[in-house]
């Protein structure tokens, strides 16, 4: 058994792109684990699985962390994915559509696949459509302990749950410490992803990031999606927002109701083919 591969990084942010129509079976959690291991797999920051038949789209997408677990969105992944149609003849100029489990997204491909624009759809601050426990509420500038800190944060969603923790400075120290225990903190029954936010000014923020099922990470685009609606929700930044990650820059356009465009940068790696020999 051997299966074509294909390799992209998006701010240091790396996926698998495995194609649906050579792998039409899917994959077990101990198969993802093992692709995404850097020493004894390929080495990734997730397995995309796609193009996939989809009723309210032009392509359907699933989405899998290093944990074997399935994730509901990712900018990053959704750009990578992107760039992967536009690579295979796919998708032109043209905006299209993408499904994926956190909703349906549309997309545009630009300067020939080198940056991607993604409409991510509206963030929510909705605690039932997170989840967070308790009464049904908007999770804004709440309290919670954590080990010996005492931390303020904001919950959202943006078809993925995200715990955003408003700092002097963002910290990556902070990020590999607090980020395994909140996002598995009883409160989020889904987990969560977690970002540390620091505010530059009206126009920039810097995160650090604790990505659920996948530890800490360069980048990300859902986080950096819901990072910038946070950050304007709680009026520290204006609707236009340069998101700086260890990995590089996103720019965020937040519009009416929390929706949120998206464009960055896409790289390819590599292609290959996986040998089945890998899951032995």
């Amino acid at each position: 058994m051997s299966l074509r591969f294909a390799k992209y990084q998006a701010l240091g942010n790396d996926y698998i792109v495995c194609d649906a129509g050579d792998w039409n079976v899917g994959f077990t959690p101990a198969q993802l684990t093992r692709i995404c291991d850097r020493h004894l797999g390929l080495g990734s920051d997730g397995v995309l699985w796609g193009p996939l038949p989809a009723q309210d789209a032009d392509f359907g997408l699933r989405i899998y962390n290093p944990d074997g677990g399935e994730a509901q969105k990712s900018g990053n992944g959704l750009r990578i994915f992107c760039r992967y149609l536009y690579d295979r003849g796919l998708v032109h100029a043209a905006p299209f559509r993408v499904w994926t489990v956190g909703g349906v997204v549309h997309a545009q491909v630009l300067d020939k696949g080198r940056r991607v624009t993604v409409e991510m759809g509206s963030v929510s601050f909705d605690s039932a459509r997170i989840p967070v426990t308790g009464p049904r509420r908007q999770v804004i500038d709440e309290e919670m302990t954590i080990g010996d800190a005492t931390l303020r944060y904001t919950s959202a969603t943006i078809g993925n749950p995200h715990c955003v923790i408003l700092r002097a400075v963002a910290r990556a120290e902070d990020a590999q410490r607090l980020g395994p225990l909140i996002e598995r903190d009883a409160r989020f029954p889904e987990r969560t992803n977690v970002q540390f936010l620091e505010v530059i000014d009206r126009a920039n923020i810097r995160i650090e990031i604790w990505e659920r099922g996948a530890g800490y990470t360069l980048a990300s685009g859902s986080s950096s999606s819901a990072a910038a609606a946070v950050a304007h929700r709680l009026g520290l930044v204006d609707e236009n927002v340069n998101v700086h990650m260890p990995g590089g820059e996103l720019q965020i356009v937040i519009g009416e109701n929390y929706a949120i465009t998206m464009t960055g940068p896409v790289a390819k790696v590599a292609d290959g083919t996986l040998a089945g020999e890998m899951f032995t």
